[in-house]
């Protein structure tokens, strides 16, 4: 799986290259492949990002801005919801990777994973004391009846 991060590279905008900078260093700490499409200088790049992206994402004016995030074909979002994904550990998630072992996230789905695990035992222990009590009820109603 490929990360595509279309950016623009001769953007007149600094909010806009900031922002393209945030994705791509944060991409790079993380030691995410990824590839970088210019849509200044590559019209089919420009009108590939501009197709692909769904249209309840595209702002008023119908053109997306830059950076726009894809997982191959698939749409990741935008830099908006890029950074909710950074802020919430959530980044794999969002990207639709597997995290790393070690990684926050994965390290916190384990802990989970090992609290549903005791929940379960738990449950299990009470299933088998609840049926060994019903059994014993049982035995005793047939005692009961014989007298």
């Amino acid at each position: 799986m490929v990360i595509k991060v279309f950016l623009a590279s001769s953007s007149g905008s600094t909010a806009i290259k900031k922002k393209q900078q945030d994705v791509v260093g944060f991409l790079e700490a993380l030691k995410i492949d990824y590839t970088q499409l210019d849509i200044a200088s590559n019209e089919e790049n420009r009108m590939w990002m501009r197709e692909n992206v769904p249209g309840e994402k595209k702002p008023t004016n119908g053109i997306p801005l830059p950076p726009q995030i894809f997982n191959e074909e698939i749409y990741c979002g935008d830099y908006e919801t890029f950074f909710e994904a950074k802020e919430d550990n959530a980044v794999y998630e969002f990207l639709g990777l597997t995290p790393p072992p070690g990684s926050k996230r994965k390290v916190a789905e384990e802990e989970e994973q090992e609290e549903g695990d005791e929940d379960r035992a738990e449950e299990d222990l009470v299933s088998e004391e609840e049926e060994e009590l019903r059994e014993l009820e049982e035995e005793e109603e047939q005692a009961s009846e014989e007298d």
